[in-house]
């Protein structure tokens, strides 16, 4: 399963503490039941759907039973299958096999988990009637988003929606978000969060991605026209995807005014100015690498490059 997908479960089942009455401590105990075999043969296992009825059959709305029938789903939605690709790279990773064919051609073989249809349809549905229920609770929004992810995969056209429908929800509403296992989930919490699906989206590297990468970086910008990670994100876009140096050096400026020692802006600035060969631009923006980089490496590359620049051997 997903890692992010996996790390999002287990704090979406984690369970809080306190007084209860009789039926919320049965309650308790289908899910402690549950909890119990899990660890044993897994969240698709044998034994773990019929639980899941009877707990079904007696509390229908419980949001953690509802949890372990995403769960049950979604894992047994999933099958692993060997691929082939012409590029050596996909969603982001290398092959796991490279060989070449009789004609020396260079064949990639990546690991692609797949879904059955059905099975992610009931995953979900259980999940969209936990989100009702329990609204604020950011860990299971954030599970359905990486749900969809996994599902779509190069083209994220449901996660992007709902990511960006959870961003209106967030800056229209101001919830009191939850999240189990965490103690302050406040509007840098959530920002983060979104900020690594924009991470994700951009590491995939496709058509569709880079699209869901920019569009969700500018929604973000609606509700914080100044944040610096997303006015980034959009020279990062015009840089690697649209190949436009001069509206990425524009959100790259719009940054460096906010943020003086903002490193990605810097960088790319300068990657910018050698790939157009500008050298006037690399010699502005590399004292500023000098200036406020904490890296050594990078400093001495700086310097190196501006004494060839300025003649120097």
């Amino acid at each position: 399963m997903n890692f992010i997908i996996t790390l999002l479960i287990s704090a979406a089942v984690a369970a809080f503490t306190a007084q209860v009455s009789p039926q919320e401590q049965e309650a308790k105990e289908f899910k402690a039941r549950y909890d119990m075999m899990v660890n044993r043969v897994g969240p698709d296992g044998v034994g773990i759907e019929t639980l899941l009825d009877k707990w079904e059959a007696a509390y229908p709305d419980d949001v953690d039973m509802l949890l372990g029938r995403f769960s049950y789903c979604f894992s047994k939605a999933q099958t692993n299958e060997i691929v082939v690709k012409d590029q050596d790279r996909y969603l982001g990773s290398k092959p796991f096999l490279a060989l070449k064919d009789s004609t020396g051609k260079d064949v990639h073989y990546f690991q692609e988990t797949m879904y059955d249809d059905e099975l992610f349809g009931k995953a979900k549905k259980a999940l969209d009637k936990a989100v009702q229920i329990a609204p604020d609770r950011l860990d299971m929004r954030f599970l359905r988003v990486a749900a969809l992810v996994g599902y779509e995969k190069e083209s994220p056209d449901m996660a992007l929606s709902e990511l960006k429908s959870l961003i209106d929800y967030n800056g229209t509403k101001h919830p009191k978000w939850t999240y189990p296992g965490e103690e302050k989930v406040d509007n840098e919490f959530f920002t983060a969060a979104v900020q690594e699906y924009c991470y994700l989206f951009f590491k995939y590297a496709t058509p569709a991605s880079f699209e869901a990468f920019k569009s969700l970086s500018e929604k973000m910008l609606v509700y914080e026209p100044s944040n610096v990670l997303f006015l980034d994100n959009l020279g990062s876009y015009y840089l690697v995807a649209a190949k436009d140096n001069k509206t990425a050096l524009k959100y790259y400026s719009k940054v460096l005014k906010i943020k003086q020692d903002d490193m990605t802006a810097i960088k790319n600035v300068i990657i910018l100015a050698r790939n157009s060969k500008d050298e006037k631009l690399e010699k502005k923006y590399l004292p500023l690498m000098l200036k406020y980089s904490t890296e050594e490496a990078d400093k001495l590359a700086a310097q190196a490059r501006l004494d060839f620049l300025n003649g120097k051997k």
